[in-house]
């Protein structure tokens, strides 16, 4: 099964901080009007990725942000050179870059399918301008369509398309005619992502002064919608928000989800090696500061052994369809009141030496079950 192998792959991510501009609604650790950083950043990556254990040759590569389509296509190129001389790539690695429309021109495109990138993931969120708009974004649904249809005819192995639903003042009819739009693209691979509202973002500090905040049962139904539409079109969910077409899942995110192990690097960037959950330090100065001076980014970490490692499994691996195989913390669930609650509502079901999330839209109560799990004697 496809879902186990997974754990068996080697994965990196890479975190590039630049945007032009950071949208309302993000948590991340991006910065806005720091481009002059770029170089030394590139530097600092090297710097990071020689100096990390040896291990074996890398399944899956992606570089996320930020916005890594603004950091240009020879540092990017360097930072995939830098893996293959710490690593090495086996033969048939998936080496992924989020991108923003606006940023992508044939130019970029070919550069960056000749450095070795073989999948790109577009922030397109919308198709609408007016939710485009109200999330921050800088591109329009021309800047998306074109973005796909360069990527197409460079030759990249997967194209990939992030929206996000939910945005106060989006309409189901204008929510359909996002997912179509992206549908009619030809897109191998669509994320749907619900708008959340945290705090510490303009966002969130928009709904505290009283701005409307995301409804939902909107989201919800929305959610479905987009899960009918996304299946009649043969496109197959894998992960609670990720949908690809046969043969286009994600391996980074897929490597993840089985508890694999995966290295990473940059400010504010999370990894799994060797039971142990580790973080860099996320201010870009700080991060900078560091490597520099020849000291670790790592801002600490936490091991996972043992129970806790059960724990872990069930909760990243509950995300998938495929859910996760039996074990210690699959029996402490089924045991367990919550356990027991959640299969007799149908949210949860145990079927031939799995455990698998039903509703995918009740996966966070599931999970929540599966945190206050005791070890069992």
């Amino acid at each position: 099964m496809l879902a186990e192998r997974a754990a068996g792959w080697a994965g990196v991510y890479v975190h590039v901080p630049f945007c032009a501009r950071v949208c309302p609604y993000c948590d991340f650790a991006v910065v806005e009007g720091r481009d002059d950083l770029a170089d030394r950043y590139v530097e600092a990556l090297e710097t990071e990725i020689r100096s990390a254990p040896s291990w074996e040759r890398l399944d899956a590569v992606f570089v996320g942000g930020g916005t890594p389509s603004r950091f240009g296509s020879s540092r990017l190129e360097r930072v995939l050179t830098a893996l293959q001389h710490r690593y090495g790539f086996s033969p048939d690695v998936e080496t992924t870059l989020e991108a923003n429309p606006e940023d992508w021109d044939e130019e970029l495109s070919d550069r960056l399918l000749k450095a070795g990138y073989n999948r790109v993931s577009f922030g397109a969120q919308s198709f609408d301008p007016t939710v485009l708009a109200s999330l921050g974004r800088r591109h329009g649904p021309a800047d998306i369509a074109s973005a796909v249809g360069t990527a197409r005819r460079s030759g990249f192995r997967s194209i990939s398309v992030d929206l996000i639903f939910g945005t106060p003042g989006e309409t189901p009819d204008t929510w359909r005619e996002t997912v179509e739009h992206a549908l009619e693209l030809g897109t191998d691979h669509v994320s749907c992502y619900a708008l959340t509202v945290e705090r510490g973002t303009s966002l969130g500090r928009q709904v505290a002064a009283g701005a409307p905040a995301p409804d939902p049962d909107t989201q919800a139904d929305q959610y479905e919608l987009a899960d009918t539409l996304l299946t009649e079109a043969g496109f197959v969910r894998y992960e609670v928000s990720n949908w690809a077409q046969p043969g286009h899942a994600c391996r980074y995110n897929l490597a993840v989800w089985a508890q694999g192990e995966y290295e990473a690097f940059g400010n504010g960037a999370h990894g799994f090696r060797r039971g142990e959950r580790f973080r860099n330090v996320r201010r870009l100065d700080a991060y900078l500061e560091r490597v520099d001076s020849g000291q670790s980014p790592r801002a600490g970490s936490d091991s996972v052994t043992g129970w806790e490692a059960e724990v872990d499994r069930l909760f990243v691996g509950l995300r998938r369809v495929a859910g996760v195989a039996d074990g210690p913390g699959v029996e402490a669930l089924m045991e367990s009141a919550d356990g027991k609650r959640l299969a007799e509502a149908g949210i949860i079901e145990h079927r031939n030496a799995r455990l698998r999330v039903v509703n995918p839209l009740l996966t966070d109560e599931a999970e929540r079950a599966v945190l206050t799990l005791d070890p069992p004697p």
